[in-house]
């Protein structure tokens, strides 16, 4: 037998109404007043998704805070998404994200807490400023890692004024004054841009550029120390346009030679710029990005005036040579994320997103900004370009001691007399570049042990002081000069503190996109809190960090603790 259901008729819903109408798109409304806001502050900001981060900073200078209101509105006028905008936004350290009628203080000070500032006695300076300024309400103290003022630690940043060896009285002052804004620094040496004009009047062909180069040895001294020819060769063989990134993000902790190589009175920034473009002229370079880390406030008004001056000077060489054409400079403002000193970080960054590294395959050379092939370098590599070209390749190399080749400079800071950015030949020692450069140590302290190349670089005991420092002479040690920042430790410090400051710069740092880097930064940090390093656990968690990392923050973050227990193991344990 068959049940037959009877089927109700569908009722029209014609005219039919769930709900009031909508007279809005769903999601977070953007206000008349945060539209207007938004505007005002990013007047002559073209309205492009990759500049998404320097319009962040138009809002932060000027409201001290990223509004929920004003972000709804930012992303509407750059057409993104909200979550995009907040994503970005949250992504970087020097960005606060409050709610609408939120209060925030007129002035941030931050106090370093990296290592030769910790050493310095940054710890007392944070406690005595919150507690000196409990009152002030328009005032909020934090730490910060590294600023890259080492040499003068401790050191904070009060506003937008970097303040060197610092100290409650000093702040309080700065605070009365009001003058937190960036200094006006001296103006540096004019460069003529002698090497460049030789190029474009064909005195010098590309070729013979590059054959000086390679006579040179002149290798990346941002950290990597890639050979720079091979990087060229590799961008020019591709198809274009090609791109260029100019890496000023130095915030490896010990680093500070690039913000001292571009503010020097001494050539300085003009020379860096004119290396840039013999570069862009070699390689065919269409577009360049400068990345300067937000810390460096003052190099920023620097750079801003020295890249006006030097638009004028291209416009005479233009009508001296008229088939150049300079590539186009634009100077992008870091936002407070170590990270972004990885290229491929740095790319992302400059394309207006979050610096999360990429994975490799393919390079940078072949696939950087935008997709496109792309050169990157660091300043000081620049730096040396018109010095090669001036005195031959050969010239370079006739530098050097214990049979290495060149000069370098080293960022000196710790327990020494004088700590600061000293150009030495390479292989030179860490005791000969104390007692030649740095004054000796520093009074009541003997070497006890050192880091050759900052904070991923490792740490070698006093025993290892005559070690040629060069690239490639520290491998057998398990250490790496890096980018040559070299922190100084005495009697009175320990090994294992150095290894917990920087373990936690290295959590505090990690994009978060790999766990092997995330977690293990993390897990790390607890375990060398233990009285008792548990060396077992710790080897096989540098192991996996080391091979599964994406980039090389994970990958070399466990280099300290690693150095800790195979030449300090007397201070663990272990």
């Amino acid at each position: 037998m068959t049940t037959v259901i009877p089927i109700r008729p569908v009722e029209s819903t014609q005219g039919a109404r769930r709900g009031p109408p909508r007279h809005t798109p769903k999601g977070r409304q953007t206000s008349p007043q945060a539209r207007e806001r938004v505007a005002a502050l990013c007047a002559g900001l073209a309205p492009r998704a990759d500049l998404l981060i320097e319009h962040l900073h138009r809002l932060q200078d000027g409201e001290g805070a990223l509004r929920h209101g004003d972000l709804a509105a930012l992303a509407e006028m750059l057409k993104l998404s909200q979550v995009e905008v907040f994503e970005v936004a949250s992504f970087y350290h020097h960005f606060e994200i409050v709610d609408d009628d939120a209060a925030v203080p007129a002035t941030v000070v931050r106090v370093c807490d990296s290592l030769s500032c910790a050493m310095a006695g940054s710890a007392t300076l944070t406690s005595d400023l919150k507690t000196a300024l409990a009152h002030d309400s328009s005032v909020r103290v934090q730490t910060a890692p590294c600023i890259g003022q080492c040499h003068r630690a401790p050191a904070a940043c009060v506003g937008q004024r970097q303040l060197p060896h610092a100290t409650v009285d000093a702040v309080q002052a700065l605070l009365a004054s009001g003058d937190t804004g960036p200094r006006e620094l001296p103006v540096p040496e004019a460069s003529e841009l002698k090497q460049l004009q030789r190029l474009l009047s064909g005195e010098l062909s590309a070729e013979q550029v590059l054959a000086e180069l390679k006579a040179s040895n002149l290798r990346g001294l941002g950290g990597a120390g890639f050979p720079a020819w091979r990087k060229w060769e590799t961008v020019r063989a591709q198809p274009g346009p090609r791109h260029m990134v100019v890496n000023i993000d130095e915030g490896e902790v010990g680093t500070f030679k690039d913000g001292h190589v571009l503010t020097s009175t001494q050539a300085g920034a003009p020379q860096v710029l004119e290396g840039l473009l013999i570069a862009a002229q070699v390689v065919g370079i269409d577009r360049v990005w400068m990345y300067l880390r937000d810390e460096y406030h003052d190099a920023r008004v620097l750079m801003q005036r020295e890249l006006e001056a030097l638009q004028v000077r291209l416009q005479g060489l233009r009508a001296q040579h008229p088939g150049y054409t300079p590539p186009s400079i634009e100077l992008r403002r870091g936002a407070g994320a170590y990270i972004c000193g990885e290229e491929s970080a740095l790319i992302e960054s400059v394309e207006g997103k979050r610096g999360l590294p990429r994975l490799k395959p393919p390079i940078v050379a072949l696939h950087g900004v935008f997709g496109r092939p792309t050169l990157a370098h660091n300043p000081e590599t620049l730096w040396w370009l018109p010095e090669i070209l001036a005195h031959g390749g050969a010239w370079l190399t006739s530098h050097g001691r214990a049979g290495r080749n060149g000069l370098r400079r080293f960022s000196v800071s710790g327990r020494v007399k004088q700590p600061g950015v000293y150009l030495a030949p390479a292989g030179i020692t860490l005791r000969e570049l104390i007692d030649e450069h740095a004054g000796g140590m520093a009074e009541g302290h003997t070497l006890y042990a050192y880091l050759p190349g900052g904070a991923s670089g490792g740490i070698l005991p006093a025993a290892l002081a005559d070690v040629p420092l060069d690239f490639d002479t520290l491998a057998e040690h398990g250490a790496f000069i890096g980018s040559m920042a070299v922190v100084v430790l005495g009697q009175h410090d320990k090994a294992r503190d150095a290894a917990l400051n920087l373990m936690r710069f290295f959590e505090h740092e990690s994009c978060g996109q790999c766990t092997p880097c995330r977690a293990g930064t993390t897990k790390a940090v607890d375990l060398i809190q233990a009285p008792v390093w548990d060396a077992a656990l710790l080897g096989e968690l540098s192991q996996v960090m080391r091979d599964a990392s994406i980039c090389g923050l994970g990958q070399a973050a466990p280099n300290p603790v690693d150095s800790v227990l195979r030449f300090f193991p007397h201070e663990v344990g272990a």
